[in-house]
């Protein structure tokens, strides 16, 4: 049995019931497609804006270094030659 079956099964009971309104339905589709999204998120694993830019920040200067090294090295070549 899929698990939408069972969620479906287990709100109609409660309807049935009559300790359900159609609040709480909506309130349990809410957290039920945020659980969801969350759980999709994760697997994605994503990284917020701001964690985005300190690790741009990183390498753009671990970049400029490098460039640098590279011109140093050019340099020590031509004065060898």
């Amino acid at each position: 049995m899929s698990k939408t079956k069972i969620l479906i099964d287990r709100l109609v009971k409660l309807i049935d019931e009559g300790l359900l309104t159609s609040k709480d339905i909506g309130d349990e589709i809410k957290n039920s497609l945020n659980y969801k999204k969350e759980r999709v998120i994760n697997k994605l694993n994503l990284v917020t804006r701001d964690e985005f830019e300190i690790q741009k920040a990183r390498l753009d200067k671990i970049q400029e270094e490098l460039g640098k090294l590279k011109k140093k090295k050019k340099i020590k070549k031509a004065k060898k030659s």
